[in-house]
């Protein structure tokens, strides 16, 4: 039995089921294939990788009589014989009336040597790809052809970014996404049918979530899932990357893998929850996730609360409370230790991190950020 889940684009395209579904469109595979997407939506970038390039490989195939091979063949090894014996010592190259020439072989008929089994093409075209780059991987701005993200019977949309500048565009449902060059996402047309709004990312995008409780929102980047109702948060996952990163702004996200990740407990059914100010980083080698702040932590509280931060002999306490909730950020302290510690600073205008820095060296304190958590350092106060 074939476990497809643990297939990559080069076991699809040498598979003679995933061709045949591919070149024969038959209803049955058809219903298979759209099934298995449906449990595994992770791999919808894979199967479009794939699918293109049997469709590519199938656009100029026609029946060969099998004579005609064999006389090819044995042309292609007459001008491989004759090139060797032209690169051995003494041997003269002919010209003239007198030379002897390979009889002309029909350009039609080479293309279709190189294209005469679905899995023998297959590997060749995956050959060249390597060797030569992709090139709508690679040189995502040179004007390429549209690639279908899933099979031509789903109602799926693709949006690819070949510009130098970010594209922004609503979903259906009134979502607002700003996909960032060389990047492509995949969304239905109508969220309508299904229980959850999915759309499969491949590169970076910036999303402001439409809020629908009843109609959980999910990106599918890589191996990742993330889940959310109404936020805003950016996607960082394209193909050649090592790591995807999920930056949240406002509210919250739910971030799962496909697969076990170290760490994360498999009873953990909501995943890893991550907050405004802060990223999750998944190693993809390692299989790891981690989460640290961003570099600058904005604002999380609205306009209407004073921001002004003047405090006067002003209880550390109260002023740790105070930031950390300003900006959604936990900081961890010791009360005891520090109940006697005090504040005199204006710390209206100054980002985060500096606003941590003047208030240790107040207290004589210091500080780290570890899990995506401000902890305190100190021996307290007089």
């Amino acid at each position: 039995m074939k476990d497809f889940r643990l297939y990559d684009i080069a076991d699809f395209v040498m598979d003679e089921d995933f061709i045949r579904w591919v070149q024969r469109k038959d209803p049955i595979d058809n219903l298979f294939w759209e099934s298995w997407l449906e449990e595994n939506p992770s791999r919808h970038l894979i199967i479009a990788e794939a699918r293109q390039i049997v469709e590519f490989i199938q656009l100029e195939q026609q029946p060969i009589a099998t004579a005609d091979v064999r006389v090819e063949i044995a042309q292609l090894l007459t001008t491989i014989h004759q090139s060797k014996k032209k690169a051995e010592p003494g041997t003269e190259k002919k010209n003239g009336p007198g030379a002897e020439m390979p009889p002309p072989v029909s350009p039609k008929k080479r293309i279709h040597i190189v294209i005469l089994s679905g899995a023998a093409a297959a590997a060749a075209i995956i050959i060249l790809l390597m060797i030569n780059g992709i090139p709508r991987l690679t040189h995502p701005n040179k004007g390429l052809a549209p690639m279908p993200l899933v099979p031509s019977t789903s109602s799926i949309t693709q949006k690819d970014n070949t510009s130098d500048k970010p594209l922004s565009f609503n979903l259906p449902d009134g979502t607002t996404i700003s996909l960032s060059p060389g990047s492509r996402i995949g969304y239905p047309k109508k969220f309508a049918t299904s229980a959850t709004r999915d759309v499969y990312l491949s590169g970076e995008a910036w999303f402001s979530i439409a809020k629908n409780p009843a109609k959980p929102f999910r990106v599918l980047t890589g191996e990742l899932i993330t889940r959310v109702l109404g936020t805003t948060f950016c996607i960082r996952g394209f193909e050649k990357d090592s790591v995807i990163s999920i930056t949240v702004h406002t509210g919250k996200v739910s971030v799962s893998s496909q697969s076990p990740v170290e760490g994360v407990r498999e009873s953990s059914p909501d995943g890893l929850i991550v907050s405004p100010n802060q990223q999750l980083v998944y190693h993809r080698e390692v299989k790891k996730f981690q989460k640290i702040l961003v570099e600058k932590p904005a604002f999380v509280v609205p306009d209407t609360v004073d921001h002004s931060m003047v405090y006067e002999d002003t209880p550390v306490e109260k002023v740790f409370e105070q930031l950390g909730r300003y900006y959604g950020i936990n900081i961890v302290f010791d009360n005891e230790l520090l109940s006697k510690c005090t504040v005199t600073a204006d710390l209206a205008n100054e980002p985060f991190y500096h606003k941590l820095d003047l208030i240790c060296k107040a207290i004589g304190a210091s500080y780290e950020i570890v899990d995506a958590q401000v902890v305190i350092q100190s021996n307290g106060c007089q």
